[in-house]
């Protein structure tokens, strides 16, 4: 039975997974919505100012509001700054499915960290929320992100050719899943 509980609040040894606050824009301007190495793969354009951050976050604040809107902030225990993001990008109650989208700081690639929030992430939505899949994508030409989704316990499902657009242009997408059986 699926529970619409929208974005709680998470933790992990390391990590602290909560709604977003506008006092984050500056955490998540300087942090990684200005690098366009963290964007080079992304769906959305690199943040020319802190401004259009704030803009974006009073858009996703607005949204809480709503039990079916998964965004969390990604704060790091150890500093209290917020380096990343991870979020339910499509929401399919039909099928009871979500896909997912995450990005963080550049300056702390390599060390877990992603893969700790959305092994978080991912079960909160399939034991808590109820839903029976979740699903995240990457372009080809960004392996290290599918690295992630496999050491969150994911399985690739395959490649859709030319499917997906992002600041590269049209891309190849590699998409992964996990299910519920899969945990058991």
């Amino acid at each position: 039975m699926m529970k619409l509980l929208g974005t709680r609040e998470l933790e992990t040894k390391r990590l602290l997974l909560r709604r977003f606050v506008l006092e984050d824009a500056e955490d998540m301007y300087y942090n990684w919505a200005s690098d366009p190495e963290v964007t080079k793969y992304l769906t959305w354009p690199t943040h020319s100012s802190c401004e259009i951050t704030k803009m974006l976050l009073r858009e996703w604040i607005s949204k809480y509001k709503d039990e079916d809107y998964f965004n969390w902030a990604i704060e790091y225990k150890e500093t209290g700054k917020v380096i990343g993001n991870i979020s339910v990008v499509k929401f399919n109650e039909a099928i009871l499915s979500a896909d997912m989208g995450y990005c963080m700081s550049r300056s702390l690639w390599g060390n877990g960290i992603m893969p700790e929030a959305l092994t978080e992430v991912i079960d909160y939505l399939l034991n808590e929320v109820g839903l029976n899949r979740v699903a995240a994508c990457h372009a080809v030409e960004n392996p290290k992100s599918g690295r992630v989704m496999e050491k969150a316990g994911m399985k690739m499902d395959g490649i859709l050719r030319q499917a997906g657009k992002n600041n590269q242009g049209i891309c190849d997408e590699v998409w992964y899943s996990i299910i519920k059986s899969d945990k058991r």
